[in-house]
């Protein structure tokens, strides 16, 4: 231990006790002592050599430490996209993320029933290997995602371990929060799974408006842009700047009326042509004109929705198909649609916008994906099993 050691060459042997004299006669004068000369080559000392052993032991902890982490760290890694490891915990969090929808997928797909044997087929593949290829599917495009965020700014790091970190962060901080009496927005603790759409929905989002804010910038939408996509396609953004005037007729099923009498008000009714040339003969029938205006001042009840979803499809002198209710037959005919176009387009430009921004997003998402530099060890990937997924 320290100070515990004496340095070298400080330590002398004690010499044979001294005798006093017994002679009178007064002593010679000694000779002056020969300065000792200092050896400049000492040893190290002890404690030098214990504090050196010391310190190239824990240097070689240390590195055997390390080369033991970055040995797990490849052993636990089953793919990397642009140098970005993706490890097997990472993988397995997808895995059983997506295993729901996947699921159900595959019983709509091959009409299986029951719970789902991950280990039998599915077509040509089992059914473990589809949710395996659709978890890293997502994983390289959430990846990419995340790797464009971190170009932004927007996050620090794309790692798997860091974001597991994150989930604890936010949930301490939201307890600190509560346990302070303040306010917290959305739920008290987040799984990892909700945490993880909420901060993908998030980053996303601020990708969006980052990459889209300034002419040059990748997803910058022009107003020729929206104006372009508005009139290449008018009849699906002008529904809230439209005013129909349509023919309601109401016909009341007779009781007692044979189970074809519908098929026969049908063809009476295709026969016709016009509402008004039908509803004098029917007993009963009841004919009204009416006029809706799509911008939504005449409510959104639900009867307002169905027959916009009516009106909406057909063209001026048109019949709709019968529409039964509880003892009755309405038909709708369109009598005539105007379109108030520089209020459809006012109307739904921000929309316009919006669903442009979206494709053009999507597509250079895709395109990053597609040049990205993706390696799998399949080998890693095949190694885990049903069990693994199910835990």
């Amino acid at each position: 231990m320290k100070g515990t050691l004496p340095r070298q060459g400080t330590s002398r042997k004690p010499g044979p006790p001294h005798k006093q004299s017994t002679s009178r006669k007064p002593s010679a004068p000694r000779k002056p002592a020969t300065p000792r000369t200092t050896n400049t080559s000492r040893r190290p000392s002890r404690r030098a050599v214990v504090l050196f052993t010391g310190v190239c032991l824990a240097l070689a902890a240390l590195v055997a430490t390390g080369v033991t982490m970055l040995r797990h760290d490849r052993t636990s890694e089953v793919a990397s996209l642009d140098g970005h490891p993706v490890t097997r915990d990472e993988l397995l969090f997808h895995m059983r993320r997506l295993a729901p929808t996947v699921q159900n997928e595959l019983r709509n797909k091959y009409h299986l029933w029951g719970a789902i044997d991950w280990n039998a087929k599915a077509g040509d593949k089992t059914a473990l290997q589809r949710l395996e290829t659709r978890a890293l599917d997502e994983i390289w495009r959430d990846k990419t995602t995340l790797i464009l965020a971190k170009e932004q700014g927007l996050i620090d790091s794309v790692d798997y371990a860091d974001f597991l970190a994150g989930v604890a962060k936010e949930n301490q901080s939201r307890a600190d929060a509560i346990a302070a009496g303040q306010t917290v927005y959305g739920v008290a603790q987040f799984s990892p799974e909700e945490y993880y759409t909420h901060r993908l929905t998030e980053l996303t989002t601020s990708l969006k408006k980052r990459l889209s804010a300034d002419v040059g910038k990748p997803l910058w939408v022009t107003d020729a842009d929206v104006r372009h996509a508005f009139d290449a396609d008018r009849n699906a953004w002008s529904a809230n700047a439209t005013t129909y005037r349509y023919s309601e007729l109401v016909v009341p099923v007779p009781a007692g009326a044979s189970s074809d009498y519908a098929a026969r008000l049908q063809r009476r009714v295709a026969a016709a042509g016009r509402l008004a040339a039908v509803a004098p003969g029917e007993s009963g029938a009841k004919l009204t004109t009416g006029t809706y205006d799509g911008s939504g001042s005449t409510g959104l009840n639900a009867h307002d929705q169905d027959l916009m979803a009516v009106l909406g499809t057909l063209a001026p002198g048109q019949i709709s198909a019968p529409v039964t209710g509880t003892g009755q037959i309405t038909y709708y005919e369109l009598d005539s649609k105007k379109v108030d176009e520089d209020k459809a387009f006012a109307d739904y430009r921000q929309r316009i916008r919006q669903s442009l921004l979206e494709e053009k997003f999507n597509k250079f998402l895709q395109r990053r994906v597609k040049s990205s530099d993706i390696e799998v060890n399949t080998s890693a990937v095949d190694a885990i099993n049903a069990k693994d997924v199910q835990q």
